[in-house]
Formats: C-alpha cells, structure tokens, sequence
C-alpha cells in the first residue's frame, strides 16, 4: 500500500488565527507537525496542504512539500481530499497542522489498522483523567463498541456518570484520521450534517452517513493548539 501523511493548514482558525505560525520554541506550529511526522519514517510522502502563502512559503524554505489548495473548505479534510484526487495512494493519513507533538508509534497503531480490510476511516483516542479536561469543550471525547468502532463524538463529557458505583473512563478523541482514498473522496461528496454542524466535529459527518470509525487507544502525550492557553501548554510540554 501507498501511504501518505497529509497536513491541511489553515492560517484564519477561527478560534486562534495564525496559529500554525507561532513559535513552539526555535520552531513554528506547522513546522513542529511537519517535521515530526516525516521523522516518523512511515509514509511515502508527507505533504503540507494550504491555503496560505505564509505557510506555504514557511514549508518550503525548509525544504518541505506544499500544496496549495484551490478552493474554500468546511474543514481539513475537505481540504486534503482537493489534493488526494488526484494522487495514485491507498490510504491517507490527516495528520492535523495544530498537533506540533506527532509520534512514530501512535501513527502505526493506527496505519496497522487497515490490516482490517473492513475499515474505511480509523483515529486514536487517550485515556483523560483530569476533571479540568473532561469538561472542557475544546476537548472532544469519544465513546465505542466493544469492537473499537466509534458510537459518537461530542464536546460534552461522554458517556454521562450516571451510575457512580463503577469505573468509568472518558476518552480524549486526538484529531488524526486515516483514509482510504475512496473513503475520504465519499465524505467530501456529502453535505455537512447536523451533529458536525451542531458541535463542529467533522468525523460526525461520517458516522451521520453509516461509517464508524475504529479507534486505537494509544500513549499521546502531546497537546493540540486550538487556543492560546493551548499554546502556553505545548511550550510547558517542550
């Protein structure tokens, strides 16, 4: 199989903008996310996906690989899906450009997934622990079946501790997908739908449609940058 990471950057995030243009230490944001995730050794490429100069510029003077996208996009993986067309690849990794911490063994959990010819579309998810973060609405939780396949996503705490006599564990969802290209081709051709709308998760939209996603759970210590204090903690985390 042909396996390709694919970086979608967007410098207006609306919550943050220009956020990938920060500096994390001697390093910007997307340059962080990139260089780590070609350290990795597991992809045949590894490709930055804009709609910006500014990063577009920022990759290539350091000799990355850049594609400018073309058009306006609902979200990052509506963006890669404009530059996967027209690549000869099997499955594409959506390494998101805010997530500066990427790690080799996390990546090939989830890569090692698609051993399962039944699976379209596969992410990670961690165990959360601190009450801070399991209410925090800029961290998506996740909750599965007994086979790994994603039940839902959503910026509440899920599942619900309504039974306080056991055990329960809340999952961080860590925004990196991988795709088949057929997969990530289908969910541009659909519309945005109601609970992708609603909570601003774009892998909703595939569950909407019938398609779950299997997760892994792995040891991701990093921290993605949505907002400013998130930056404040990647630079304690570095």
């Amino acid at each position: 199989m042909k396996i390709v990471a694919m970086i979608p950057a967007r410098y207006a995030a609306s919550r943050f903008p220009g956020k990938l243009m920060k500096m994390l230490g001697d390093k910007s944001v997307i340059r962080h996310t990139h260089d780590n995730t070609v350290a990795t050794g597991l992809f045949d490429e590894v490709w930055v996906v804009t709609d910006s100069d500014i990063i577009y510029d920022e990759i290539t003077a350091h000799g990355g690989s850049v594609l400018m996208s073309t058009k306006e996009h609902e979200c990052g993986s509506d963006r890669i899906a404009e530059a996967a067309a027209q690549m000869d690849i099997d499955i594409i990794v959506n390494v998101q450009g805010d997530t500066p911490f990427v790690e080799r063994k996390p990546l090939q959990q989830l890569i090692e997934l698609f051993k399962d010819d039944t699976v379209e579309v596969a992410s990670m998810m961690r165990p959360l622990e601190e009450k801070e973060m399991i209410q925090n609405p800029n961290i998506v939780k996740v909750v599965t079946s007994l086979n790994m396949n994603s039940l839902l996503f959503s910026r509440n705490p899920i599942p619900y501790p309504r039974n306080e006599s056991i055990p329960i564990i809340h999952y961080e969802h860590i925004g990196i997908y991988a795709f088949t290209k057929q997969a990530l081709l289908q969910f541009t051709k659909w519309p945005v739908t109601p609970l992708e709308d609603a909570e601003k998760i774009e892998c909703l939209r595939f569950l909407e449609y019938g398609i779950p996603l299997r997760m892994t759970i792995v040891d991701y210590k990093g921290v993605g940058i949505d907002t400013p204090e998130d930056l404040k903690r990647a630079v304690e985390f570095l």
